[in-house]
């Protein structure tokens, strides 16, 4: 049975191209992406899902009294394509409420660094890479993870190290993230969900 994927963006949708890369070398186990949400109209990760032929929308937090009227919402537009794994991919909304509840264990996101390092609230984007810097790491990474209450601090599903070089800037720390891991553990992990492997607990069964 083919699972059925919704991947939330914010931005260029880079990991939303690696994901999209992955299904068509049928690298998904058995998934496939039926939609990418944006929390922005704007977001060029919605030019990359009309052009791989795969349905958009958006949802804007403004458009909303609340954070609970936000995310019924998009509750009731995954259920409405009748979503079975929703993949947080540079979404830069938090979820909460009704939505955590029905999607208990079946929301993942892709943290760039190596939690439980770098992580939690006020850490994203650039400020994760920079973080490290400052701190002067010699080996960061990225993490995929279920998605809870707590920000960044659901199960961890896959890590993968990436080395911080001396010359590097908050810049190309995240290029090297996102082309070593995060472009690779992401679609490994949506596969392993889609197969079966990943029992509730993100834990790889054998």
């Amino acid at each position: 049975m083919v699972k059925n994927i919704a991947v939330l963006v914010s931005g260029g949708g880079t990991n939303l191209q690696a994901l999209i890369n992955a299904q068509q070398r049928n690298e998904l186990g058995g998934g496939e992406i039926r939609l990418v949400l944006s929390s922005r109209a704007d977001a060029y990760a919605l030019v990359r899902a009309e052009k791989a032929g795969i349905p958009g929308c958006v949802i804007s937090r403004k458009e909303y009294a609340d954070t609970a009227a936000f995310n019924d919402a998009i509750l009731n537009r995954l259920q409405q394509a009748e979503i079975d794994l929703v993949v947080l991919a540079g979404f830069m909304s938090i979820l909460s409420g009704r939505l955590l509840q029905v999607y208990r264990n079946r929301i993942i996101n892709v943290h760039p660094s190596l939690i439980p390092a770098f992580c939690g609230d006020g850490y994203y984007g650039l400020r994760v890479h920079q973080a490290a810097l400052d701190y002067g790491v010699k080996v960061t990474g990225a993490t995929v993870h279920f998605v809870n209450e707590i920000t960044d601090g659901g199960r961890i599903i896959l890590q993968k190290a990436v080395e911080v070089l001396p010359d590097d800037t908050p810049e190309t720390l995240q290029r090297r993230v996102m082309e070593q891991a995060e472009w690779k553990i992401l679609p490994m992990a949506v596969s392993l969900i889609c197969q079966g492997k990943i029992d509730e607990n993100g834990r790889v069964s054998k």
